[in-house]
């Protein structure tokens, strides 16, 4: 037990920090991320805090944090989103609007 707990400490102290941003500027971010996932993400999963996914099996975005870190997304999102699914188109995304998507995620955590 002590030794689990020494190598979460071990994993969450390596885990860098989300840049630290003003309150005005993160609201923006989530706004900018909310008209992102409408845009590009709406016609298949359920982007807010209620409904189902117009694709059953496109995860609701409320509930992606659940499945793995949202913070982790910055990369494949950058690069080109892949899924197994083959009705998933590819997303490439530019930084800032990978993280304004990733502060749009966070809030539904909420």
């Amino acid at each position: 037990m002590r030794t689990t707990r020494l190598l979460l400490a071990g994993v969450l102290a390596a885990i860098p920090p989300l840049p630290a941003v003003s309150a005005p500027a993160w609201n923006l971010q989530i706004r900018q991320g909310e008209t992102l996932a409408r845009t590009n993400c709406a016609r298949c999963h359920a982007i807010g805090r209620a409904g189902e996914s117009p694709l059953r099996a496109a995860p609701p975005f409320r509930d992606l944090h659940t499945r793995y870190p949202v913070e982790d997304l910055g990369e494949a999102l950058t690069e080109g989103i892949r899924t197994g699914h083959p009705t998933m188109p590819e997303f490439r995304f530019d930084p800032d609007q990978a993280q304004d998507l990733i502060a749009y995620l966070k809030s539904l955590e909420r």
